[in-house]
C-alpha cells in the first residue's frame, strides 16, 4: 500500500511539473500567433549606442547584458546584417545596444558619455517609410529563444513569397513585446560605420578585378565602336548596400511596394495613406536615397 502511495505521489508531482513547464512555455509565447505584415515602422528615427559584433549570433547575449547594465530602463535594439542560413556563424555581423532617443527627442549627453565610457559608439537610424514587421511576446527569457525560432522563419517566408528587398533585420525590445523590422527603403542608412567599412573592403578586390576585365575588353574594341561612359563601373554610393549573403538575399531587389497590402494604422495611431489619395500613375513609395547617395548628389 505504501509503495502504491509513493508511486502515485511521484506520478502526481511529475504531472504537476510538466503542467508547470507547459504553462511557463505558453506564457513565454509558445502558442502565440506570428503575424507578418508590411506597413509603417514600429519606431521613428532613433539614436542608438551600440557595439559591433562579428561571430555567431548566439554569442550576442553578453552585449545585451552589457548594454542593459549601463542603463536598464532603456530599450534594447539589435541589427542583424547576415543570414545565418548562408553565412558561416563566425562571419555573421550585427550591432547590439540601447536606444538613447526617438523622434524629435535629443539623446541625453550624460547617456552618451556613459555609454562611450564603456566602449559603445553612437549612431542614428532614420524612420523608413515602410517595413516588413512582426511582433512576439516578451515576457520571459524563453521568449527570446522562441522568437528566434518562430518569427525569423515567418519573415523569411513572407519576404521570399513576395520577392521583396527587405534588409537588414532589426529587433527592438520594448516592454512586453519584441518588434521585428526589415526596412523596405533606405537600407543603407541602417548600416553602422563598421559594417560599411567591411563592405568596402570586401568590394575592393572584386571591383579591381572588374576594372582589369573592363580594361582588357576595351583594348579589343575597334576604332569604330563606342563604349558608353561609366557603363562598367559601380561604386559604393550607387551599389546595393546589402552584403553578398545578407538578409536581402531572401527576396528580389527589384520588387515594387505596390504588391503589398498595407492595412490598419501606423505604430503611432496615424492612418496609413490610401492608394486613392495619390496621383494616377505615380509610384506609391518612391525609392528614398541613402545617406551616401544624398551626399554624392
Amino acid at each position: 500500500m505504501s509503495d502504491l502511495l509513493l508511486l502515485g505521489l511521484i506520478g502526481g508531482l511529475t504531472l504537476l511539473l510538466l503542467l508547470t513547464l507547459l504553462a511557463f512555455a505558453g506564457y513565454s509565447g509558445l502558442l502565440a500567433g506570428v503575424a507578418v505584415s508590411a506597413g509603417s515602422p514600429p519606431i521613428r528615427n532613433v539614436t542608438v549606442a551600440y557595439k559591433f559584433h562579428t561571430g555567431p549570433y548566439n554569442e550576442t547575449g553578453r552585449l545585451f547584458t552589457e548594454s542593459c547594465s549601463v542603463c536598464p530602463r532603456l530599450r534594447s535594439i539589435a541589427v542583424y546584417y547576415d543570414s545565418p542560413h548562408v553565412v558561416p556563424p563566425e562571419k555573421c555581423r550585427c550591432a547590439v545596444g540601447s536606444i538613447l532617443s526617438e523622434g524629435e527627442e535629443s539623446p541625453s549627453p550624460e547617456f552618451i558619455q556613459l555609454y562611450q565610457k564603456f566602449g559603445f559608439k553612437v549612431f542614428s537610424f532614420p524612420a523608413p517609410s515602410h517595413v516588413v514587421t512582426a511582433t512576439f511576446p516578451y515576457t520571459t527569457t524563453l521568449s527570446i529563444w522562441l522568437a528566434a525560432r518562430r518569427v525569423h522563419p515567418a519573415l523569411d517566408a513572407y519576404i521570399k513569397e513576395r520577392k521583396l528587398c527587405a534588409h537588414p533585420r532589426l529587433e527592438i525590445y520594448q516592454q512586453d513585446q519584441i518588434y521585428f523590422m526589415c526596412p523596405l527603403a533606405r537600407q543603407g542608412d541602417f548600416y553602422v560605420p563598421e559594417m560599411k567599412e567591411t563592405e568596402r573592403k570586401s568590394r575592393g578586390p572584386a571591383e579591381a578585378s572588374d576594372a582589369r576585365v573592363d580594361d582588357a575588353g576595351a583594348d579589343t574594341v575597334s576604332d569604330g565602336s563606342s563604349v558608353s561612359p561609366g557603363a562598367s563601373g559601380r561604386g559604393w554610393d550607387d551599389a546595393d548596400t546589402r552584403s553578398e549573403h545578407s538578409y536581402g538575399e531572401s527576396g528580389a531587389s527589384g520588387s515594387s511596394f505596390e504588391e503589398l497590402d498595407l492595412e490598419g494604422e501606423g505604430p503611432l495611431g496615424e492612418p496609413r495613406p490610401s492608394p486613392e489619395s495619390e496621383p494616377l500613375g505615380a509610384p506609391k513609395w518612391p525609392r528614398e536615397l541613402s545617406a551616401p547617395e544624398r551626399g554624392e548628389e
